[in-house]
């Protein structure tokens, strides 16, 4: 059988196997063509030359080249000029050595396309012979993806992503930079920090959705008034920051701050409504307040508390002796959270008596603390404190309760008498406040009118048009109102037509020196 094979085999003409062998190659030559040409990579087959022998179809998308226009010339053609020659001194070295090489050995490499757009590469070196020819088999990956995703990468971990500005790591790579700058040339330069005011009330009252929308146009405000040179950065929360990385006059401070101030005293609109956020800034500066950029910010935070302190939407800068009065606000935040924690506050009421029959018609609660280690504390102490660091909201909310609990332990003991309750500003402006008195007048069996809620005038005229609204809903409730330190602020006797209040406490300057005016006349 085998013998029979044989023959027949030895009788098949040599034309016919040829053939055949041929078009086994030609279909072996069209299968591996089309595996070059599925791949992803682009490929190219190199001569020592530089010119290129192969291309396949990935590399006509990445070089915007057809085949048949890159067969033939030389891989040079991907590089800017510059660089050709560098080129072919590594190429000769190539061939010299040949060896693989995996993709990621090369840094940041571009290929030039045809239509002189850059595209970010990565290569592969391999090496063949085509006969007797050495041949670079050179891998190219279009890497632009992957260079989008790292900048994104890189974006995001250098900037705030809700309002788009640098974060705290990139503001302090340039804050160091910046002083190194200015001890070069021996210029000044100057960091503010700046924190809103009452943001805490915008996010309980109205959301966290209303709050972003704040610090995005806050954000947007700030940027408008700064110098193109200047850095604006968002620390986190409501906290941001303004570097100012050349000032050839402390007043060049002065004015970007009040530019600052001016920009966001304006309401900003959310959705249907407007909340109102003001600013405090702290101001230091370098070299004069300090070398370092800790303590820079340090002495900006100081200073930023300060501001605060000193009333809010204003600012202040760097003084020495900020350090000490900084401490005691430390200790007294401190302890006042221990007194609320420990019961340690007081309520006093003070009595108010009708002059004409000497009886008394009211009392006013009063806010006292006695501190196991500080001792006395008075209001005028703790009270800007609180108002800074928020406590004053839990804190008013406690003066409200006890007092309103207070009278009702009167009541049911035969004395009716009316408490008047100071309202802070910022409890003044939460939304809740009309929802929260309900609920205590109701919890407490107290009859609204033996409750009178006191707000200052200054409070008051900030907004008349929201002060009369709010006033409105709470008079619905049946409480009396009273404006107090009444001629202070900048308020006409007509707006007390618009507000519905039924007393007025005129401010002591106002009656201080009465007796005295009368006796000269005056």
């Amino acid at each position: 059988m085998n013998g029979d094979v044989a023959i027949f085999a030895s009788q098949i003409p040599a034309a016919l196997i040829d053939s055949a062998e041929h078009l086994l190659l030609t279909e072996r030559a069209v299968l591996e063509r089309a595996v070059i040409d599925a791949a992803p990579d682009g490929i190219l087959l190199v001569k020592r030359d530089g010119s290129i022998l192969m291309a396949n179809a990935a590399m006509e998308a990445i070089s915007g080249h057809s085949k048949a226009q890159l067969v033939g010339q030389s891989i040079n053609i991907f590089l800017p000029p510059h660089m050709r020659g560098r080129h072919d001194q590594m190429m000769s070295g190539f061939f010299a050595h040949p060896s693989r090489r995996a993709m990621g050995m090369v840094g940041n490499l571009q290929l030039h396309r045809c239509d002189g757009a850059t595209v970010p590469v990565d290569i592969a070196l391999g090496h063949c012979h085509m006969g007797n020819e050495p041949c670079a088999v050179v891998f190219l990956r279009d890497v632009s993806g992957v260079r989008r995703l790292e900048q994104q990468m890189q974006y995001q971990a250098t900037h705030d992503a809700l309002t788009g500005l640098a974060n705290r790591w990139q503001f302090m790579q340039q804050l160091m930079y910046a002083m190194a700058q200015s001890a070069r040339r021996q210029r000044a330069m100057a960091l503010l920090l700046l924190d809103l005011d009452d943001f805490k009330a915008i996010n309980d009252g109205h959301g966290h959705a209303a709050g972003d929308q704040v610090l995005v146009e806050t954000a947007r405000r700030i940027r408008s008034v700064l110098r193109a040179g200047d850095v604006l950065a968002r620390l986190g929360g409501d906290e941001f920051t303004v570097l100012l990385p050349e000032i050839s006059h402390p007043s060049d401070v002065d004015l970007v701050a009040q530019k600052v101030l001016a920009a966001l005293s304006a309401p900003i609109r959310v959705h249907d409504y407007e909340v109102q956020s003001g600013a405090s800034i702290g101001v230091a500066c370098f070299p004069a307040d300090a070398n370092d950029t800790e303590t820079l910010m340090r002495y900006a935070d100081m200073a930023m508390y300060q501001a605060k302190a000193a009333g809010r939407n204003t600012y202040a800068v760097y003084q020495s002796e900020m350090g000490q009065r900084l401490e005691e606000r430390i200790v007294l935040h401190d302890r006042l959270k221990v007194a609320m924690k420990e019961g340690h506050l007081r309520l006093h009421y003070q009595p108010q008596v009708n002059v004409r029959s000497g009886e008394v018609c009211s009392v006013e609660a009063l806010l006292r603390w006695h501190d196991p280690v500080l001792g006395d504390v008075a209001p005028d102490r703790f009270i800007p404190v609180a108002e800074s660091t928020g406590l004053i909201l839990p804190l008013g909310d406690w003066v409200l309760e006890t007092a309103c609990r207070q009278q009702a332990e009167w009541a049911a003991q035969g004395l009716h008498i009316q408490v008047a309750i100071n309202l802070s500003a910022r409890q003044f402006r939460q939304p809740r406040l009309c929802e929260r008195l309900a609920d205590l007048l109701a919890q407490t069996g107290v009859q609204p009118q033996s409750i009178e809620l006191e707000i200052t005038e200054s409070e008051a005229m900030a907004d008349p048009e929201q002060a009369a609204g709010l006033l409105g809903r709470l008079a619905d409730l049946g409480v009396r109102l009273a404006l107090d330190d009444f001629g202070t602020g900048h308020s006409s006797l007509s707006y007390l037509k618009v507000l519905p209040i039924q007393r007025i406490k005129i401010d002591r300057e106002f009656v201080r020196d009465l007796r005295r005016d009368a006796v000269r006349g005056r």
